[in-house]
């Protein structure tokens, strides 16, 4: 049986710097290149407010 160490990515609109989306992309490709595997984004409200939920093997 597969035990899991999850991660919440929260990214947060701003005023100044890069996009929601650059910024997702970003942090996606960081994590990943530790291993992690994303499972869900979810809009936490309706200003680009991201939640990511990643995983990997514990």
């Amino acid at each position: 049986m597969n035990q899991w160490t999850y991660h919440v990515l929260e990214i947060v609109p701003r005023m100044l710097g890069p996009a929601v989306s650059e910024r997702l992309q970003e942090e996606l490709n960081r994590l990943g290149a530790d291993g992690w595997e994303l499972v869900s984004v979810m809009p936490v409200t309706p200003f680009d407010h991201l939640r990511a939920v990643l995983k990997r093997p514990a």
